[in-house]
This record gives structure tokens, C-alpha cells and sequence, in this order.
């Protein structure tokens, strides 16, 4: 199945790469050069949400002008935003929350899409119609890593992996990838938007060198 197929190779890019950036980018000049920054930095990919008119456009121009970034889409929720994604060049997509609509157009389109669960009955959905990668959402405010745990046993055994996103920090990140079915994480720390929009580059450049400092020594 391409869904599948499609799905399977994100997760082994996702899973070598370990901090995925969570971006809310407000215009085209900055937000590329946000992504320029995490390629220099090492830390090669960046989830960029749909939170902003300008997000598409710039996955666009992103995945041209740097083909090694690993590209997704955040914040997802419906299927028009789902396209556009698709059409821009996004890799995968991610949304908060599990609508069967959107999972059920994704998988038609072969377009790797992890929703968002923080139930067993969530999961099950999910996995019933072909999710095999699942965005734990929100993170810490849903019980963190315990309760993450505590998701994964009555699953394990079917392969699911999990990218946690919401109150995932520095200080916290390794107890989230000691996890081995965790690929990823959401690194909402990382190119926050009043720095971009102030920009604080130095800053982020440091935020953004010690997570992938952090990823080398795991």
C-alpha cells in the first residue's frame, strides 16, 4: 500500500533525525531563513504549521531552495489544508487531533499523515485505518512520558511509533527519546516566533546547535 510504504520511509528519516522543529512562520524571508539556519546547525528537518497564510508558500520555496530539509506540514485539520501541503512539497504531514476525514483522504492520496491521539480509543481509530505513526499530543499536559508509556504497552506489539509535541523541552527531551517506539519529537523549543520576528538569530542559532549536539550524543 503506498500509504503505508510512504509512511514507513518518514518514519526511518524521522527516526534518524530525532528533533523534528516546530515552526509558526509569519512571512517568506525569515522563515527561509529559519530553515537555512537548521541545516547549518545540523538539525535537518522542521514541521512547518498551518497556522499562518503564509505556510504553504514557504514549504514551497523551502523545498526547493533546500532539498535536504526534511519538510512536514503541522497543524493540518482539514483536507484543503491537507493538499496544500501535499502540493507544496511537505514530506509528511501532522495535525492535533484524530479526524477520520483528513486520515482517510491522506491515505487515499498515499500522503504519510500523523494525527494526533492521546487515547487508547484514539489510537485504535487511527491504526484501523492504516496509522502506523501517531503525533502524542499534547505531550506533557496529557500525562508526559509516563502516560506515554502507559499508551504504548497494549500497542507495542503492532508497531506503532509516536512523534510527542506539546511541553517537550531541552530539559526533558531524552526521557522522551529513551523510548524506543518514539521516532521523534516536536521541538516546539526551537525558532520561536517572537525570536524569528525580532530577529534573534544568535539565539536560535544556539538553541538549534545544542538539540542537535543533544541528538549526536544519544
Amino acid at each position: 500500500m503506498v500509504f503505508e510504504e510512504k509512511s514507513r520511509i518518514v518514519l526511518e528519516a524521522l527516526s534518524k533525525i530525532r528533533i523534528v522543529p516546530v515552526l509558526v512562520l509569519e512571512e517568506e524571508t525569515s522563515g527561509l531563513r529559519m530553515c537555512e539556519l537548521l541545516l547549518e546547525c545540523g538539525l535537518p528537518a522542521a514541521e512547518i504549521t498551518f497556522r499562518t497564510s503564509a505556510a504553504a508558500g514557504i514549504i514551497a520555496k523551502a523545498a526547493v531552495k533546500f532539498p535536504e530539509l526534511y519538510l512536514g506540514a503541522g497543524t493540518v485539520l482539514n483536507c484543503a489544508d491537507l493538499h496544500k501541503a501535499f502540493d507544496a512539497g511537505a514530506k509528511f504531514a501532522v495535525a492535533p487531533g484524530f479526524n477520520p476525514t483528513v486520515v482517510n483522504e491522506a491515505v487515499r492520496c498515499g500522503f504519510p499523515f500523523a494525527p494526533g491521539v492521546c487515547t487508547p480509543s484514539e489510537i485504535e481509530q487511527a491504526m484501523e485505518l492504516g496509522c502506523r505513526f501517531l503525533k502524542f499530543f499534547p505531550a506533557e499536559a496529557a500525562g508526559g512520558v509516563p502516560m506515554l508509556k502507559s499508551l504504548i504497552a497494549p500497542y507495542r506489539h503492532l508497531g506503532v511509533r509516536f512523534m510527542p509535541t506539546g511541553g517537550v523541552t531541552a530539559d526533558n527531551v531524552k526521557n522522551y527519546l529513551g523510548l524506543k517506539e518514539v521516532a521523534a519529537v516536536g521541538g516546539t523549543w526551537l525558532g520561536k516566533a517572537d525570536l524569528i520576528a525580532a530577529g534573534e538569530w544568535e539565539k536560535i542559532r544556539a538553541t538549534v546547535k545544542a538539540a542537535a549536539e543533544l541528538v549526536k550524543s544519544l
